[in-house]
Formats: structure tokens, sequence, C-alpha cells
């Protein structure tokens, strides 16, 4: 895969420091604005080009595949762009801000034969895997807690006026957006589409900066819970009348999973196969763009589009 990165903030430099363990990626070119940060990032990682012009980045023949890494109101416009220059995009969380964006960008795709797939950390993981077994052995699910809570590095600079686009309303920014979307994520990739939504946020300077999203099932309710104005407590509790499935930490990482039954203790396991959470997802994207491999590309389609109706939902429901 040749791959060309769209973006230079912080999610870009932490893929960037686990690119030279995936060789089956070749680091083509990167666009930013700002040039002597792409410099410095081209000399770190041994990216071949720099940009600052996305339309001249978008005309090189040495990209096949471009990871769009920008903020979240511009997820939209970037990917089609790319998608029109017959690029196959690997687009960051949220996929998009409304779900009907995102069904746009699928046929637009689907339409011109190119691999259009949300980089979502959690559903790649093989503690996610194994964690879909494990709940088969709880029983019948009754409620499910989903945490994830961690303090911006930002949260003082956004008190004092200093806004930084993730606690940006223009740029799409916000703890539901942000954070909650990997609850989302986490929950519907084991249990499907729930029946009801509703969202609960903290509101700071017309930002949600912690809430919780409540999800009704059929047989059980769900509550996702994240926080950027919140000290660290991150977590995964799913009830069955027969046990119990845990997880320590956030659900972008998936760091482990315990199972508890009367009969069965299984404490701090971990099936991962690497230690940053980033590597599986694009391991296996990676993967899936160099065998053409469109029938996971649907279901991971269907997957995104869910969520993006959650996403929907839950504004929605907050007017």
């Amino acid at each position: 895969m040749k791959l060309g990165i769209i973006g230079s903030g912080m999610i870009v430099k932490d893929f960037l420091s686990i690119a030279d363990e995936l060789p089956e990626i070749e680091l083509e070119a990167i666009v930013a604005r700002n040039r002597e940060n792409l410099e410095k990032l081209s000399k770190k990682y041994r990216i071949k080009k720099i940009y600052t012009n996305i339309d001249e980045f978008l005309t090189d023949k040495d990209i096949d595949t471009v990871y769009v890494a920008i903020p979240n109101n511009i997820h939209y416009s970037v990917v089609k762009k790319s998608l029109l220059a017959n690029k196959n995009v690997i687009c960051e969380k949220p996929f998009t801000l409304y779900c009907e964006e995102a069904r746009e960008l699928f046929e637009l795709a689907e339409s011109r034969n190119l691999i259009l797939i949300e980089a979502i950390t959690n559903q790649y993981l093989e503690n996610y895997y194994e964690i879909k077994k494990a709940v088969k052995e709880i029983g019948e699910i009754r409620l499910i807690e989903c945490n994830f809570s961690q303090l911006s590095s930002r949260y003082k600079d956004f008190k004092e006026g200093k806004i930084a686009p993730v606690f940006s309303k223009e740029h799409g920014g916000g703890v539901l957006n942000d954070l909650n979307i990997y609850n989302i994520h986490f929950i519907i990739g084991i249990f499907g589409e729930p029946q009801t939504v509703n969202y609960f946020p903290n509101i700071i300077n017309d930002i949600d900066t912690s809430g919780v999203l409540v999800l009704i099932y059929d047989k059980f309710k769900a509550v996702c819970i994240a926080a950027k104005d919140t000290f660290n407590n991150s977590y995964v509790n799913i009830q069955g009348d027969k046990g119990l499935v845990q997880v320590t930490g956030p659900t972008n990482e998936v760091a482990n999973y315990s199972l508890k039954t009367e009969d069965i203790v299984k404490e701090n396991i971990n099936d991962n196969s690497h230690s940053h959470r980033m590597y599986a997802e694009f391991k296996k994207i990676s993967q899936v763009i160099m065998e053409r491999d469109f029938i996971f590309v649907n279901k991971q389609k269907r997957h995104s589009l869910s969520v993006m109706k959650v996403l929907d939902k839950a504004k929605k429901s907050i007017g």
C-alpha cells in the first residue's frame, strides 16, 4: 500500500510511531499547512514527499491510498475530493458529522470501485474479537457500561478561551465525537443497533465536554460515558445473568479483558498482538486494500453506518 497522509496532528504522529513495523505500508507523502513541521516528520519517519497543497498532493500518482486525519468538520469534503482523485481512503473517526454524508461517500467509492474504510482501533484488536466470544458465556445480557474518561491536556486552555479543534463546535469537536465514539463502536460491533438513543451532555462554552449516552435494546440497557473534563476513569462492564465481562482501561485500546462466571474466572487476559492500539488496525486495513477485499469493506461499511445513525439520533435527542 502506497500511503499518503492528510494531516500532521497527534493521531498522525501516533500512527507514524509504529509505521516502520508495517513493511506493507510505504510512506509516499504527507500534506498539511506547516512546512516546517512536515519537514521534521519527513526526516524522522522517512516520508518521501511533503506537500502544503492538497490538490497537488492528490495528483501524485505514487499514492494509491490516503489516510485522512484532520478536524472532523472537513472529513466529508476531503474524503470526497480524495475519492474523486481515484484514491482509496482510510478515514479517521468519527467518519463524518452526519450519517447522510457517510452514505454518500460510500456510494461514491463504490461507483468508482475504490475502498473507503473507517479507522477505528477497537474493531481490529484481538482482545475485542475474544470479547465477542466471551459474552456468549455470561448468559442473557442485562446491563452494559462503557466509560472513557480522560482529562484533556487542552482542557485548561479551553477554560481560558484558547479553543483547540477538539473543543470547537465549528470543527465538529466535543466528547461525543472524540471519545464516546469508541464506546459506541464497541457496543454496536457486538450487539448491533439499539432501538432508542438519548444523549445527556454537560455543555461548557457550547460544546459537550462530558456526557452520558443511553442505548436501549430489547432486553438490556447500555450507557456510554465519556469525559474530557474529569480525571481519568475508563472501563467496560458487560453484565449478564450468568457472568461478567470486564475491560480495564479505555475502549480505544481494549488492552485486556476478564471473564467471570460461577465456573470460570479468567482475569487480565491480553491476546492483542501488539502493544500499540493502531497496529492491528493498519495491518488489517493494508491487507484489505492490497487484496481488494470488498466483502470485508462492505461489512465495515454497514458497521460504520450503524454508528453514524446512533450519532445522528444522539444529536437529535438534544436538539
